[in-house]
């Protein structure tokens, strides 16, 4: 029989058990034709034929039964059948069902969805060839990673003999205007080997070749397929034409393909090469050049071969062994050696605490779903010991009743694994939608095929789990005992399981619990943090300018900084007029935006300072009225105001703890600073302002410095403007970008936003942490409680006669209540004094998430122990109450 033959013929004796039958017995007859034409042939009458064959062929039914024995169907016919009985089971049971197959569903789901998230960050390679000969290389800078200059970069480049390219990149934001409003688009500067170091390619055109980039470079571009489909419509003509970006051409030359997904900035759809002249850098670093400021990140791909401990080890000899033909100014000097590390694990190690911890509280979450259906599963075992002992006395084998078990098992995980597909779904947009903004790689987040085995994989794990106890309690009792046992006496060792089990959950609850109230208690205290400013009826926008209007001239050099100068004092002054607004003012870097740190980082020097002396600084360059605006209180001297022109002394305001470090029981007040290039004047210190929190309201980088922005060395290309309204502050947002557009309307506005808004933003890594605690904490402090209810109103169930003798004996109803509170609340406690335990231990890893608290604060778990014991309170009185109205001699009759 062919193949083809043998599937369909077992698909049809499987799904199709009469048209099998059918086909069989046809065989049968042809085989008894056959039989028949041959005795006649052999001068038999056919009557002494018919008979011959049938003795030939025995027995029908016994044919019947052998024939059917013969085909693969054979070895899956048992499964199909305990399958179906187990649907049955299931559907005439559908209170167990329902909260089995949701219970698992919620775990399995949110376990899935989280993988989703983690898997891409953390464990998938990244998408480019050989991802783990990709590095970052950071220069040093108080143990933490720090940007590096165009000439440290020119040094490595030239030096570094273990990689096959090493690359630069910064953020470039680039104006395209057009007969609509102007548009700034995300891009990044880079060095010609970029595209090299990551591995990858134009769809369509070329790369950059090395002598187009620096200071005499052609202009050049390579799009993003995200920004040729938008902007370009797909037009593949646009390969080789220039397009307008800041009042110059810039010609296209390349077009990316649409997977391909840039780490290093996902927001990026424009790349050009990087203008950095290679001629400044002089022995002669006392001269300041843009060359030398530390903004550059580098990157780079290892040679064939070349490991990362290699790699690692020429870079350390390169930055403590200086070469003349390389100058490194002190600020710029690499003595504190560099930090190397993989990509991938740089890319993700600010995440990775709380990606983890977010990983460990989704397991946690899905064991005590697991435990949840255990326990349901164990009280059904109970109930159907009688169905046990039925089978077994008509002759069902142990190994046969324990198959059972386990498809009904298997069935329930795939019933939840199911519905667990779409809870991943919803939970996976979730989280896209809640991720924080330091979140990398939030577009690679889906349920894509690894996701989906990691689900069936989940799924079948929990089927046999889940199934293996049920099992093993049922293959160490008889079963025949249900035929002489009362369904409603002691389960023993069930019941030790049982409650056991929900000791378990407890525990595995409160730790949960315990994670969601110190993340919650560290969020309250850290919102309550003084941000340094009011940053109620607030307004912020970030103006970009650009056009060559703004070029310096050979012949007038400043000409550019000036005009700059005078359309942003042009546009505050517009802003100021609109109506319901009481202040305005704008700076060079607004603290807890997504403004780059490195951006607003700057050496300072102070009178006071040894030779080698000095500390980096926030630098701002503000309008008068800008500390006003913020609300930034005023410590000692003045504001920064009108008298503090171009042509006046230079003044500086200082932070209050800039103060007392550089100057400790000593008044600032008239002490000298110097920043910004050595020919620089110094400023003089005219006041002191509190202290503002800069990258976040949990980080104590307050050391400031601001200056007016006509005092300095440079006009910024963006600034932030700063708007207090006397109402709504986001419906005055139209009105502002009117009146600047009315200045200049070929220049951007950007991050249009409150700055209430701003501050929440900037710890959205654990508030969504926190997000996720408080529902994994919720979920499991359910299921807890329906553990506990479980337990008991089986354990009532199962006691109905010894609650009966005990009301007979003159137990009052009170005293039965209470049996059964004391009974749900001592396995309460049991499993609290291991929870507690258990969360000291496991909130370890929250450490780096906490701000202004222990991970071993009493108050948080204090509250998580009175929530659980009122939650369990609650779970215990129905079977109490239910115990407390059994009547003793209805049940002594019963029996």
């Amino acid at each position: 029989m062919s193949l083809w033959r043998q599937l369909t013929r077992g698909t049809r004796g499987l799904f199709r058990h009469s048209r099998a039958n059918e086909d069989i017995a046809a065989e049968i007859r042809q085989y008894l034709d056959d039989a028949t034409a041959e005795g006649l042939a052999r001068g038999l009458s056919h009557e002494e034929a018919q008979r011959a064959a049938r003795v030939e062929l025995g027995s029908l039914a016994v044919v019947q039964e052998q024939v059917r024995s013969y085909g693969w169907e054979n070895a899956v016919r048992p499964f199909f059948f305990d399958l179906r009985y187990a649907a049955r089971q299931l559907r005439h049971h559908p209170g167990f069902t329902i909260i089995s197959v949701l219970t698992l569903a919620l775990g399995i789901g949110a376990s899935t969805a989280i993988f989703s998230a983690v898997n891409p960050i953390l464990f998938s390679p990244l998408p480019y060839p050989h991802p783990n000969r990709i590095l970052m290389i950071w220069n040093t800078y108080q143990g933490a990673r720090s940007e590096l200059s165009f000439g440290a970069f020119y040094e490595l480049a030239h030096r570094t003999r273990s990689f096959e390219a090493v690359t630069l990149f910064e953020p470039w934001q680039p104006t395209m205007t057009s007969d609509a409003l102007p548009e700034r688009l995300e891009g990044q500067s880079v060095s010609a080997s970029f595209f090299r170091v990551l591995g990858v390619a134009p769809r369509f055109g070329r790369d950059f070749l090395p002598p187009e980039e620096g200071s005499l470079a052609p202009k050049l571009v390579i799009l993003s397929d995200r920004l040729w489909q938008r902007m370009f419509r797909r037009d593949r003509s646009i390969v080789g034409r220039a397009i307008k970006l800041d009042d110059d051409p810039y010609m296209v030359i390349g077009i990316m393909p649409a997977e391909f997904e840039n780490v290093l900035s996902s927001s990026a759809n424009i790349w050009t090469t990087h203008r950095y002249d290679t001629g400044a850098l002089t022995p002669n670093v006392a001269t300041w050049a843009w060359e030398w400021g530390l903004h550059l990140h580098i990157a780079g791909r290892l040679k064939p071969g070349v490991s990362k401990e290699q790699a690692v080890n020429e870079l350390a000899q390169i930055a403590h062994t200086p070469w003349p033909e390389y100058p490194r100014p002190r600020w710029a000097s690499l003595n504190h050696g560099l930090i190397v590390d993989l990509l991938q694990d740089d890319m993700a190690h600010t995440v990775k605490p709380a990606l983890l911890a977010v990983a460990g509280a989704v397991m946690l979450l899905l064991t005590i779903a697991c435990v949840n259906v255990v326990n349901l599963q164990l009280a059904r075992s109970t109930e159907r010991r009688g169905e046990f002992a039925v089978r077994a006395a008509l002759g069902a084998s142990r190994g046969r009743v324990l198959r059972q078990l386990a498809t009904e098992s298997l069935l329930l995980a795939v019933l939840g694994g199911m519905f667990g597909i779409g809870v991943a779904f919803a939970g996976v947009r979730g989280l896209i939608m809640f991720s924080p903004p330091s979140l990398p790689r939030v577009g690679a987040m889906a349920l894509d095929p690894t996701a989906f085995a990691f689900a069936l994989a989940v799924t079948t794990l929990i089927g046999l789990l889940t199934g293996l106890v049920p099992a093993i309690h049922l293959s160490r009792s008889d079963l025949h005992d249900g035929l002489h046992h009362s369904s409603r006496r002691s389960a023993g060792r069930q019941n030790i399981t049982r409650r056991a089990l929900v000791v378990a959950e407890v525990a595995l609850a409160l730790v949960l619990l315990v994670g969601a109230g110190l993340l919650l208690h560290s969020m309250r205290l850290l919102l309550a943090v003084d941000p340094g400013f009011h940053p109620d009826h607030l307004l912020t926008l970030q103006v970009q300018s650009s056009g060559h209007q703004f070029d310096d001239l050979p012949s007038a050099p400043g000409v550019g900084d000036a005009r700059r100068r005078l359309f942003f004092e042009q546009a505050l002054e517009a802003v100021r007029r609109v109506t319901g607004v009481k202040i305005a003012g704008f700076t060079s870097y607004l603290p807890l935006s997504d403004d780059q740190p490195v951006m607003g980082m700057y050496g300072a020097r102070f009178e006071n300072d040894g030779p080698d002396g000095g500390r980096n600084v926030f630098r701002y360059a503000v309008s008068p009225q800008y500390c006003q605006t913020m609300g930034i209180a005023l410590r000692r001297g003045r504001y920064l105001d009108d008298r503090d022109s171009e042509n006046a002394p230079y003044a500086a305001l200082i932070s209050e703890s800039l103060a007392h470090s550089q100057y400790p029981g000593q008044d600032p007040m008239g002490r000298r600073l110097h920043i910004g290039p050595p020919d620089r004047p110094w400023y003089t210190v005219v006041g002191v302002v509190a202290d503002v929190k800069q990258s976040s309201l949990a980080i104590n980088d307050a050391d400031a410095v601001y200056l007016d922005t006509r005092q300095t060395w440079f006009a910024d290309e963006s600034l932030s403007f700063l708007v207090r309204a006397s109402r709504d502050p986001a419906a005055l947002a139209p009105a502002v970008k009117n009146a600047i557009w009315s200045v200049d309307r070929n220049q951007p506005i950007v991050r249009i936003q409150t700055v209430q808004r701003l501050v929440d933003i900037s710890e959205a890594e654990r508030r969504f942490v926190l997000i996720l605690f408080s529902v994994f904490g919720s979920v499991a402090l359910v299921l807890a409680a329906v553990g506990i209810y479980g337990v008991l109103s089986g354990s009532v169930n199962e006691r109905t006669r010894e609650i009966g003798v005990r009301a007979a004996l003159g137990a009052t109803r009170r005293d039965l209540l209470a049996f059964v509170l004391c009974d749900g609340l001592v396995l309460t406690a049991v499993g609290m004094v291991i929870g507690l335990a258990g969360a000291a231990a496991a909130c370890q890893g929250l450490h780096s998430l906490l701000f202004g608290i222990s991970s071993l604060d009493p108050l948080t778990y204090a509250g998580v122990v009175i929530l659980l014991a009122l939650v369990a309170t609650v779970a215990c009185i129905a079977p109490a109450w239910r115990a407390s109205r059994v009547d003793p001699a209805v049940t002594l009759r019963a029996e």
